[in-house]
């Protein structure tokens, strides 16, 4: 489980994260970031996983693996930023997102002109 700090909650704050800001895709994964945002000091995570992915069940499986995969990532999201996670398609053959979260943040931070 996120901190509450951590939660990206307001489906306005989604709207405005998925439509503006930096996006990075991955195999299966699409990873939006806000980075001009001076109203919190922690980064805010938020997550997406459609139908088209699978049942409920599934669905909530693939979110548990994902917050839990972030949780040991929140050092590499700047501060300040506010990011959303969106699910295209099950990584059936690999059982965790880690290794595509840390591809999709590299991504993003090198079209911010970041280098880490």
């Amino acid at each position: 489980m996120l901190p509450a700090l951590n939660r990206l909650r307001s489906s306005k704050d989604f709207a405005r994260v998925t439509k503006t800001g930096y996006r990075a895709s991955t195999a299966s994964l699409v990873i939006y970031l806000k980075d001009d945002l001076a109203t919190q000091s922690e980064p805010q995570i938020g997550f997406i996983v459609s139908k088209a992915v699978g049942g409920s069940v599934a669905r909530h499986r693939i979110a548990r693996q994902l917050r839990h995969a972030i949780k040991n990532h929140l050092t590499i999201i700047p501060p300040y930023s506010q990011v959303v996670v969106r699910v295209i398609k099950d990584a059936l053959d690999k059982p965790d997102y880690s290794s595509e979260l840390l591809q999709g943040f590299k991504k993003i931070s090198q079209r911010m002109g970041v280098k880490k």
